[in-house]
């Protein structure tokens, strides 16, 4: 085998992971992962704002109004005012949020996030420019991505 077939190989096992995650998340949980990350910000936190998640996550705060709704309708999060600011609109994980996070698969990208973080810093930078010659190689390099595993859309992340 060449070394072309192999880094094609090497790619299609990465997106297949993260779509076999994808599934097993939603057998799970009921949830996508990019509906799963912004559960996870608002439960570490407490309670979370649109802003807040959208500056966390990458992605435009319309984008997650539309995860936050589709969140509401599952149960899994509600909208509060906030006690401190009547403007300010807090989401905050319901008991059934929480449940669903009890039940979820270890997060593809937190499993990514401990093994990249724990090798030698020479290393995390030649993986970074190899992922980005990657990215240019496939003329991804100017699409909005945000850092959660996931091959579904943002738009209609649902």
């Amino acid at each position: 085998m060449d070394r072309t077939d192999i880094s094609l190989i090497a790619l299609r096992r990465i997106l297949r992971a993260t779509e076999l995650y994808g599934r097993e998340l939603a057998q799970a949980a009921g949830l996508t992962a990019v509906q799963f990350r912004v559960l996870q910000l608002v439960s570490e936190r407490g309670h979370c704002t649109a802003t807040q998640i959208s500056h966390r996550m990458g992605v435009s705060q319309a984008t997650v109004t539309s995860l936050v709704d589709k969140l509401v309708r599952q149960g899994m999060v509600e909208r509060q005012r906030s006690e401190k600011d009547r403007r300010q609109t807090n989401i905050v994980t319901t008991d059934k949020g929480r449940a669903a996070i009890e039940r979820a698969p270890d997060a593809l990208q937190q499993r990514y996030v401990r093994k990249f973080e724990a090798l030698e810093d020479w290393e995390q930078a030649m993986l970074i420019a190899a992922l980005e010659r990657v990215a240019t190689m496939l003329d991804a390099e100017d699409i909005d991505a945000s850092p959660v595993l996931d091959t579904g859309d943002f738009s209609n992340a649902g």
